[in-house]
């Protein structure tokens, strides 16, 4: 595939749109055959989150003909901090009608088609092959590597972004013409060891920056204008207020992209990278290993010798926390793990349960038998025990 795509008379603009666009045909960068070009471009937004928020709002704006929206989630009000494409009357609808909706009182001139599924090896290339540009707006390690390998298996541009707390990377990952993200990170990192934005948190404007940026990669590539992200890595450090750009090589070795690659065809990414294709905190644990809230509140009630330990930050105890309980984070559980006792029965838990299962797993693997962890952490123990606490 080549980029960008040529206009032809169906995408002539109208009198409106020619208005509506006019700050861009004033530039000599774009101007009418490049408007014409967004017009005839059309590009699939992978998750309608915190990232696809911004990147949808602008390639509507900017008069991109076609989107795709992939996602199978429901507007949360925990959404609201910063998908800016939801609002607050749109809570509990699926979030790829709601954001159709703003895109189309952005843009009714435009075209969004709408998948209200998971994006799956299954129906991964099908959903991906009207499209000229994949954009990777995804929050979980499966999903990157799959649509990597979408893009490079059809020969499509994937714009990457990726955020936690105060930071973000960005890259434009283009086999035909640079590395892909499997040449960046040949193997996922081990399950539970980087923590989702789900349960370490994210700044609420750093998805709007690292996804006007992807936007702004994404009508370069259409238009045909400037330096892309190709073999380049943007890091961006909110903080510091600081951009860093790292050079990307190809990868003579890589599974999918070199020129004798081991992968010709999608894989099962889940089993891949350990983890499931979505960012759900909830453990994995298996039933004997957890405790639910009532029948928690049930035991230290009647008395029993339970240890419950919290294995969250310490500004989390500001929020809710478990009367009786003592905080020991997660990170530092290895260096306090000579203080447990492991005749006592321990209950760990976190917010939702998620890292409160990786501290289960290590004690576990120290010896530790009578263990339990908190189906559903903290926020199901407010909602089932103590309602007079908040759920974040």
């Amino acid at each position: 595939m080549t980029l960008p795509k040529d206009s032809n008379d169906t995408n002539r603009l109208s009198h409106p749109e020619i208005l509506r666009y006019s700050r861009h045909l004033l530039m000599p960068e774009v101007g009418l055959e490049g408007q014409q070009k967004l017009k005839a471009a059309s590009v699939l937004v992978i998750g309608t989150g915190g990232l696809g928020s911004p990147v949808a709002m602008y390639l509507a704006a900017a008069g991109v003909g076609r989107l795709g929206l992939v996602d199978y989630d429901v507007v949360d009000f925990t959404n609201l901090q910063r998908q800016i494409i939801h609002g607050t009357q749109r809570l509990g609808e699926r979030k790829v009608v709601s954001a159709r909706d703003r895109l189309m009182d952005i843009n009714p001139s435009i075209r969004v088609d709408i998948y209200d599924e998971p994006y799956t090896s299954e129906n991964a290339l099908t959903i991906a092959g009207p499209y000229d540009v994949i954009v990777d707006g995804t929050d979980n390690f499966p999903t990157r590597y799959l649509v990597n390998d979408v893009c490079v298996l059809t020969g499509k541009p994937n714009v990457y972004g990726s955020i936690f707390r105060f930071e973000g990377q960005l890259s434009v990952f283009w086999a035909a013409k640079g590395p892909c993200y499997r040449c960046l990170f040949p193997e996922p990192p081990p399950p539970g060891l980087v923590p989702s934005c789900a349960e370490g948190g994210v700044f609420g404007v750093l998805p709007g920056t690292i996804g006007t940026l992807q936007a702004t990669e994404t009508l370069k590539l259409i238009l045909g204008i400037g330096d892309p992200l190709i073999g380049k890595l943007l890091l961006f450090d909110a903080l510091g207020m600081n951009f860093e750009e790292v050079r990307l090589k190809k990868n003579p070795s890589c599974k999918i992209c070199s020129d004798h690659p081991e992968i010709s065809e999608l894989i099962d990414y889940e089993a891949f990278c350990g983890v499931p294709g979505h960012d759900r905190p909830e453990s994995r644990l298996a039933s004997e290993w957890e405790i639910d809230a009532r029948e928690l509140a049930g035991r230290l009630k009647d008395g029993d010798p339970i240890r419950l330990i919290d294995v969250r930050e310490p500004h989390e105890l500001q929020i809710s926390h478990i009367e009786g309980s003592e905080l020991i984070p997660l990170g530092s559980l290895a260096a306090h793990m000579h203080e447990l006792d492991s005749a006592e029965e321990i209950v760990l838990f976190c917010k939702s349960g998620g890292r409160s299962a990786q501290a289960l797993e290590l004690l576990a693997g120290a010896g530790f038998r009578k263990l339990k962890n908190l189906h559903g952490g903290i926020n199901s123990w407010v909602r089932e025990v103590d309602p007079s606490q908040p759920v974040y």
